[in-house]
């Protein structure tokens, strides 16, 4: 069984990193608008004016990308992603939170540190080589997109400590905090 863990300190630390991934969400949710103001400005430079843009489809694809990834911690928090639960409504909150510790620590933890190892080395490199994307008459340097990615696995293994924390929390006490 999993020892019961101080209920106070453990709201604090969950609050603090739900604060943060809710701030982050939100934050993020503004990278629609220049999406969107840059997907405009193209269709109508290129169709009313006959002078497209050679920059607009680099920063869409950056900037979409960065907004999906950093939203990943938010959606967590909120519950927001799928869940195949034919059994799992119907456990226990006990079974449910046991069931959830076990899957944080033997799948989502060890491939998120995989991934945030991976996305550093990558940010690092084309940091460091000032990476361009070459397959673009514009372009446009590479890194601040990568740097994201970090960002997000970061994030989404903050939110996971949050959702591991709630999870034995539940298979202790047979509750949801």
């Amino acid at each position: 069984m999993i020892p019961s863990l101080p209920y106070p300190r453990l709201r604090a630390v969950i609050k603090i990193i739900d604060t943060i991934s809710i701030w982050s969400g939100k934050t993020v949710g503004w990278l629609i608008l220049p999406m969107v103001g840059s997907l405009v400005y193209e269709v109508i430079a290129r169709y009313l004016f006959n002078a497209p843009t050679v920059w607009a489809y680099d920063m869409t694809y950056m900037l979409y990308g960065s907004f999906f990834m950093l939203g990943a911690a938010y959606t967590l928090q909120r519950k927001g992603h799928i869940r195949t639960d034919i059994f799992y409504g119907a456990w226990s909150p006990r079974r449910q939170g046991l069931t959830d510790a076990i899957c944080y620590l033997l799948f989502f933890f060890p491939g998120m540190i995989v991934f945030l190892v991976v996305t550093w080395d990558f940010f690092a490199v084309s940091f460091g080589r000032g990476e361009r994307v070459v397959t673009s008459p514009w372009m446009p340097i590479v890194y601040p997109l990568k740097g994201a990615m970090f960002a997000a696995t970061f994030l989404l293994i903050l939110q996971g400590i949050a959702e591991f924390l709630r999870s034995c929390y539940a298979a202790a006490k047979g509750e949801w905090p």
